[in-house]
């Protein structure tokens, strides 16, 4: 009997245990090895990448075997060499065993003569099928035996969530199911120092965040901000316009909308549904905000929103160049610049500054708003 490694990401164990959690899967380039290393009484020893977690143990029942029916991905599934399998123990992300606790780093070979957190340290973790050294899988699979006996939980860091979140299935309007990867907010962490960088253009970019918030709540809407920012913003507003801040989005749309839709700079909403939706653009690349709207009309396509890009009118060129690229413009719903407008930072200023704001239409965005058509 071997004891065999078989990687999961996040996706692909949680469809495993939907579909049953009898039957494992690997690319169809590993088809020659899969069939020279695993025979049927073999050990499956499951590993998430990404949360680098142990989380299960398969006993494999048959010979290697192709089958392309959609398990792991809703739509396609590269892995078609498959075993059926027998589970000895399966857990959930929250329960499945960190490498890093010492107990387990310590002990096994392929990790015990490397120090934490060391580059490449993962390099026996970076395939499947690799055959474990007998002595380190039967302690795996005593401890996730006792871990499925007596559950522990160990807690999910916010980029293991973020990694949880990442794909989701959504039904397209034709009734196909597709997997969709949903963006997180931009992150701003600087990579050398491990430090939240926080350069002046995206400073500015709160003011103007802030801004269109303080708009919304005087216009009577109320207003949605990303849990990221809220903060930030809030120091920025009057406390007025903060007590009309939401929590929680009161909409009843898919997870992957709700998520998409979560991320979006600046939301005015009445009652249930959206009015307006603002992206303050501040990144080089202009891509995160025009992919958000983009994401949205594609998952949503009949929803009446008005969206509009915020940007400083030194690099409004760049935004409706970005918006008129071919990859927005052939949307099954039709191009991303049409249903799109752009707004300066200094309109969005001025705006702020007409007497009586409180008082005006929100259709006054509209008089200032800049088509992106070409």
């Amino acid at each position: 009997m071997a004891y065999v490694l078989d990687l999961f990401s996040p996706e692909t164990w949680s469809n495993f245990l939907a579909s049953g959690a009898h039957t494992s899967g690997f690319s169809r380039n590993q088809e020659t090895r899969a069939r020279r290393t695993v025979k049927p009484d073999d050990i499956f020893l499951c590993y998430l990448v990404k949360l680098g977690r142990w989380c299960g143990a398969l006993r494999v029942t048959s010979e290697a075997f192709i089958d392309e029916t959609p398990i792991f991905r809703a739509a396609d599934d590269k892995f078609v060499v498959r075993f059926k399998v027998e589970p000895i123990v399966t857990l959930q992300p929250e329960h499945s065993i960190p490498t890093a606790l010492p107990e387990i780093w310590n002990r096994l070979a392929w990790t015990r003569d490397i120090e934490p957190g060391s580059v490449g340290w993962g390099a026996h973790f970076q395939q499947s099928l690799r055959v474990m050294p007998d002595e380190d899988a039967a302690f795996l699979l005593k401890r996730l035996k006792q871990q499925a006996a007596s559950p522990q939980s160990f807690p999910l860091s916010a980029k293991d969530l973020r990694n949880l979140r990442a794909v989701t299935t959504v039904k397209t309007s034709a009734g196909a199911e597709v997997s969709v990867a949903i963006p997180e907010a931009d992150d701003e962490t600087d990579e050398a120092t491990g430090e939240q960088a926080t350069p002046p253009e995206a400073r500015e970019s709160h003011r103007i965040q802030a801004l269109l918030a303080e708009l919304g709540a005087k216009m009577g809407f109320a207003v949605w901000i990303p849990r990221g920012d809220k903060e930030k913003v809030k120091t920025l507003v009057e406390p007025a316009a903060a007590e009309k801040f939401v929590e929680i989005l009161p909409m009843n749309y898919n997870e992957a909308t709700v998520r998409t839709i979560e991320q979006i700079d600046v939301l005015w909403l009445r009652g249930r549904s959206i009015a307006r939706a603002f992206e303050v653009e501040h990144t080089t690349a202009i891509y995160s905000g025009l992919l958000r709207m983009a994401d949205l009309v594609a998952l949503q396509p009949d929803i009446d929103i008005s969206l509009h890009i915020v940007a400083p009118a030194i690099r409004s060129a760049a935004v409706l160049e970005q918006i008129n690229r071919p990859v927005f413009s052939l949307l099954d719903v039709g191009p991303l610049n049409e249903r799109c407008t752009l707004l300066t930072y200094d309109s969005v200023v001025e705006i702020s500054q007409l007497p009586h704001v409180q008082y005006l239409r929100d259709d006054v965005i509209d008089e200032y708003a800049i088509a992106t058509t070409d």
